[in-house]
C-alpha cells in the first residue's frame, strides 16, 4: 500500500516547482560524493548491527536515496532552487557507487 502512494507522491512533489540546472558542476560533484558517503555509512552501519549483507546494502542504499529524495522535496517550495530531476540522478549514481565500493571491500 504504501509503495502505491509513494511513487504518484514522488512524481507531483516535483510538479509545482522545477529547477533549471545543468547535468554538471560543483553542485552534481556535491550529490554524486554525498550520495556515496551515505550508502556507505548505511551499510557500515548495518553491518555493526549484525544484520545480513542483503539487509545492510538495502538500508545503505535507502538511507541515501531517502536523504537525497527528502533534500528535493525541501528544495521544491516556492522558496526554494526547485526539484531537480539532474540533482537525484546523481544522488542515485553516487548511492550505486557507494554500494559497490563498500561491496568491493567486503
Amino acid at each position: 500500500m504504501r509503495k502505491r502512494l509513494l511513487l504518484p507522491l514522488l512524481l507531483c512533489s516535483g510538479c509545482s516547482h522545477v529547477a533549471q540546472d545543468a547535468w554538471t558542476g560543483q553542485d552534481k560533484a556535491q550529490h554524486f560524493f554525498g550520495s556515496a558517503m551515505l550508502s556507505v555509512a548505511g551499510n557500515e552501519y548495518g553491518q555493526k548491527q549484525g544484520w545480513s549483507q542483503g539487509r545492510s546494502n538495502s538500508v545503505g542504499l535507502m538511507f541515501a536515496l531517502s536523504l537525497g529524495t527528502a533534500k528535493e522535496w525541501y528544495d521544491s517550495r516556492p522558496a526554494g532552487s526547485g526539484w531537480s530531476w539532474k540533482d537525484l540522478t546523481w544522488d542515485v549514481a553516487g548511492a550505486a557507487a557507494g554500494y559497490a565500493l563498500w561491496n568491493l571491500g567486503q
